[in-house]
Parts: structure tokens; C-alpha cells; sequence
């Protein structure tokens, strides 16, 4: 290759780095609307934003918001200092409404909690696994969860209807309270199918990002991995296994000794990354596999197919939970074999000729 192109493809992989990781630290948000996306997304205390529109791992109000936040993440978060002048619409994990909301509240998650310093003064909607009230409600609610639990501090100025387990203190509904088993169909209707297409839009952007690192960086080591699961897939899923299996049982072992654990901590971080890399090579090698059967032999289409497939099927019950576990594990066993046969090489060439060790790519 010459010097110009290394220094092209240096610079894309560069700037797809910069990519990932600019999408894995915290996105101090301006004072403006546009859409903001990161591994946290934070408006500080003190800061004053227009309306925010956000995805995340993490998205959290400390400040103030003039306008509507429209927020999805793992986990969304008004925190005690923060204060929405207007409504607030979240998807997420866990939604936590700790400080004031003055608008409406329309929410899907998998728990939702209004602790004893959070007020919302506008008509409460919420969709999730559990919801839990201890703070201020200031209009009607309408709930729809597994477990609906009033705290001994909450307080709940209009109506409330419901659909679910009602435990706590009723008292604390100044209006009426009717049970509606629709709710647990109808309640935020759009709120969360909205947040999953946004999960899994994130996810597949986050992803291909790693594969295309992963191909540009070392394209022969990626050869190796498909390789791996095209000619022996039961055995690198098996050699998968005892990594998924061994990994964590060495990193508990490790931690038991007291100067074991700052390793094991740096390990459970890699092995972690590891699982990453693993989950997308694997997608990446069985659509090579599957794509070389009809004569298809381009890696980067390979990688855009396994990576749309894996985010298709993740969707499907059961079958996409199975699916993901098999392919992780051929991942995993794929790198296992590559690293293992690159060793092997490397012993083999400094025995024969004395040369240093190649590189990995």
C-alpha cells in the first residue's frame, strides 16, 4: 500500500474511533433543541436549554428546560434540581422524576418513580412495570403497571385511574379512583414503540461503527474469524462456551485475593468489551458464511447484513434471545481461535527465521 493510501485509511479509522467514543462519554447539552445522542446526556445545574431532545444511556435534567423534553435512554432522570417548563415525553429502562415537571407527563418504561421532591403539574401518564408515587401530582393520573405504589408522601390532586396491582396510600387521590383494564393496552400508546425503534436504530449505528474499526484495523484477523465459524462452527462454539463459562469464573477467583481485585476489576471491564466484539464478529461471520454460499463474498456487505439480521431477529421472542446467545458464542470461539492461531504462527516463524512478530492485521 502506498504511503498516501496508509495515511487515508489511518484517517477514517480515526475518525470512526472518534465516532465511538464520542458516543460512549457524557454530551454536555447547548442551549438549544436540536436532537442531542450519547452514552450520557446531561443538562448541568445552573445551565437553561430550550426544548431537548435526547438519546442515551443516560439522559439527565439538572437544570432548567424552557421547553418539552422528549427523551430516550436506559435511564432518563429529572433530577432534584431540575425544573421542565413543559411536558415530558420518555422511553426509557427506568424514568425518575425527582424534581418539577409543569407540563404533562407521558412516559413507557420499565419502572417509573415520582420521588417526595418530585412535582408534576400537568396530567400524569405512565406506562410501565412498576410505578411508584411519593411526590406531588397536581392533575389526573392514568396509570398502567404490574404494581401502581402510593407512598405515605405522595399526593394526587385529580382523579386517578388504573390497571394493575393498587397498593399504598389510596387516601392520597383527593379525586376519584376507578380501576380501567384498558390502560394496560392503551396508556402511552406511542411513547414506547417510539423508544424501541430509537434503541435499536443507536444500537445499530453504535455497532457498525465497532465492525467497521474492527474490518479497517485488522482485515486478516477479521478473515480468520468467518473463517473460523465457516469450516468449524460447532467446535468454535463450543471453544465460545468454555470462554463465555471460563472468563468469569477466573475474574471471581482472582478478586477473592485482596490484590486480585483492582485486576479483576480492569478484567470484568475488558471481558465486557470483549462480549462486544464477540456479539458483532459473530454476526459479521455467519453472514459471511451464509453470503459465501450464494457466491457473495464482499466483508463489508457481510457486516451490514449480520448486524441488520441480529437487529431483526433480537426482536423476535425467545428466538431472538437463543439467536444472540449462539452467535456470541461463535464470536467468542472465532476470536479464541484466531488469537490462537496467530500465536501459534508467530512461534513458528521466530523459530524458523527469527523475525519479530507480525502484526495482527
Amino acid at each position: 500500500m502506498r504511503r498516501g493510501e496508509s495515511r487515508g485509511s489511518q484517517l477514517v479509522v480515526a475518525v470512526l474511533i472518534a465516532v465511538v467514543v464520542i458516543g460512549t462519554v457524557p454530551a454536555v447539552v447547548a442551549g438549544q433543541s436540536a436532537p442531542q445522542a450519547g452514552g450520557t446526556v446531561v443538562v448541568e445545574e445552573g445551565e437553561t436549554v430550550d426544548d431537548l431532545q435526547a438519546v442515551g444511556g443516560t439522559v439527565i435534567v439538572r437544570g432548567t428546560v424552557t421547553g418539552d423534553v422528549s427523551a430516550a435512554g436506559g435511564d432518563v432522570r429529572i433530577e432534584e434540581s431540575g425544573q421542565v417548563d413543559g411536558n415530558l415525553e420518555g422511553g426509557a429502562g427506568s424514568v425518575t422524576i425527582a424534581g418539577t415537571v409543569d407540563g404533562d407527563v407521558e412516559t413507557g418504561a420499565g419502572s417509573v418513580r415520582v420521588t417526595e421532591t418530585g412535582v408534576v403539574g400537568g396530567a400524569f401518564t405512565a406506562g410501565a412495570g412498576t410505578v411508584v408515587i411519593d411526590g406531588t401530582l397536581e392533575d389526573d393520573a392514568e396509570i398502567g403497571a404490574e404494581t401502581i405504589r402510593l407512598g405515605e408522601t405522595a399526593s394526587i390532586a385529580g382523579d386517578l385511574r388504573y390497571d394493575g396491582d393498587l397498593e399504598g396510600n389510596t387516601d392520597a387521590v383527593a379525586g376519584d379512583i376507578e380501576e380501567d383494564p384498558s390502560l394496560g393496552v392503551d396508556v402511552a400508546p406511542t411513547i414506547q414503540p417510539f423508544a424501541t425503534w430509537l434503541f435499536a436504530a443507536y444500537a445499530f449505528a453504535v455497532n457498525l461503527v465497532l465492525g467497521a474499526i474492527l474490518l479497517a484495523l485488522f482485515p486478516r484477523f477479521s478473515g480468520r474469524v468467518a473463517s473460523s465459524v465457516a469450516t468449524g462452527p460447532l467446535r468454535t462454539g463450543l471453544v465460545g462456551l468454555g470462554v463465555f463459562v471460563g472468563v468469569p469464573i477466573l475474574l471471581i477467583a482472582l478478586a477473592i485475593t485482596v490484590i486480585g481485585i483492582p485486576l479483576s476489576i480492569i478484567g470484568i471491564l475488558i471481558f465486557a468489551l470483549l462480549l462486544w466484539i464477540g456479539a458483532v464478529y459473530g454476526l459479521f461471520a455467519v453472514a459471511s458464511w451464509v453470503l459465501s454460499l450464494v457466491g457473495l463474498g464482499n466483508r463489508w456487505l457481510a457486516l451490514i447484513v449480520g448486524l441488520l439480521v441480529g437487529a431483526a431477529l433480537s426482536r423476535v421472542p425467545i428466538v431472538g434471545g437463543v439467536f444472540n446467545l449462539l452467535v456470541l458464542l461463535l464470536g467468542l470461539g472465532a476470536i479464541a481461535r484466531a488469537l490462537y492461531g496467530h500465536r501459534r504462527n508467530v512461534r513458528n516463524r521466530r523459530a524458523g527465521t527469527g523475525s519479530d512478530e507480525p502484526a495482527m492485521d
